[in-house]
């Protein structure tokens, strides 16, 4: 298709982005942005890219390409303890981009930008030399010096996680091979459950102030939950101990599993998960786990950090095993 006709780089902000962008934007026209967080608070800051082809399919529906670029930001203010202020975006178009597509996309983050409470305050917008990709920078804030680092845990502390592990996993795999053996006797619903977990992250902002009040450690479960334990436990000078049995599951990843029992390895090592990861000292855990509830976000307690420094035990019943690659990797 030739570019001849297409918006310009400023019209396309002003088309798109700009009917969106919150205070501290200008309206998107200036070269920056300002952020004055509240008095006696830090700014927390994170940024992830995601790319087609390696963290989406070209052809998933555009809006949720948005949605997913900044949920899985919100997702690590979350798991700081941080509760959204803003974003900036990179967006690299590839040479074949429409219109259309674009709107839907900037219909999705915005969508997503309300929904978290994080609005959009700047980026840029350039030509892709290779396929779409799509990064932010998103901004957060908590009370001065508290926010959660991952390298705090103690041996003793309890390792819990929020929500289900392995849905995203599973719906990805359904992405790709949607006449998988496991799946033939589940029902449309719960295969739609699967793959919109995979399609639309829900980061737990709803628990960062429980989060930040009660973890010693915490860290969003992006790259699979046995890996991300792994690098908090690294992190901390430890390791972990985790019964495969307590580990959380939504009734479709338990349908997938009793049809394949293999699956257990695909579903903690497959990533996506977005869920916090937390290590809580034994002492504050029951506080923990009823005041995620009253918050509306499930917690669930599935083992413990210990001395050590060997890669995390996984046990089912008397079965144990480590995990080598206990996640994705980007290289």
């Amino acid at each position: 298709m030739s570019t001849s006709g297409r918006l310009t780089e400023d019209r396309l902000i002003a088309k798109f982005f700009a009917p969106f962008a919150g205070e501290g934007a200008f309206g998107l026209r200036d070269d920056a942005a300002r952020i004055t967080p509240r008095a006696g608070h830090d700014l927390v800051v994170t940024v992830d890219a995601i790319v087609a082809d390696v963290h989406f399919f070209r052809d998933d529906p555009a809006s949720s390409v948005g949605r997913k670029a900044l949920a899985v930001n919100v997702s690590d203010l979350a798991a700081k303890g941080a509760r959204p202020v803003g974003f900036v975006l990179s967006l690299a178009l590839p040479d074949d981009w429409r219109e259309p597509w674009l709107k839907e996309f900037a219909e999705g983050l915005h969508h997503a930008a309300r929904v978290f409470g994080c609005p959009l305050l700047g980026g840029d917008t350039v030509r892709a030399a290779g396929p779409f990709w799509v990064s932010v920078t998103a901004f957060g804030e908590t009370p001065a010096g508290t926010m959660i680092h991952r390298f705090n845990a103690r041996p003793g502390d309890a390792i819990c996680v929020t929500g289900t592990i392995g849905d995203a996993a599973l719906g990805l795999a359904l992405r790709k091979y949607p006449l998988t053996e496991w799946a033939r006797d589940m029902t449309l619903e719960k295969r739609v459950y699967l793959t919109d977990r995979y399609l639309h992250p829900q980061p737990r902002i709803a628990a960062a102030d429980v989060v930040r009040r009660y973890a010693r450690a915490a860290m969003d479960v992006s790259d699979g939950l046995a890996g991300d334990i792994a690098k908090m436990a690294k992190a901390s000078g430890i390791t972990a101990e985790v019964d495969l049995r307590m580990i959380p599951f939504s009734a479709a990843a338990r349908l997938a599993l009793d049809a394949d029992p293999a699956q257990i390895d695909a579903i903690v090592t497959g990533g996506d998960d977005y869920e916090v990861l937390c290590a809580i000292a034994p002492e504050n855990l029951d506080a923990f786990l009823a005041e995620t509830k009253a918050a509306g976000v499930s917690a669930t307690t599935i083992g413990r950090f210990c001395e050590g420094d060997m890669l995390p035990l996984f046990r089912d019943g008397s079965i144990e095993k480590r995990y080598e690659a206990g996640s994705y990797t980007h290289f």
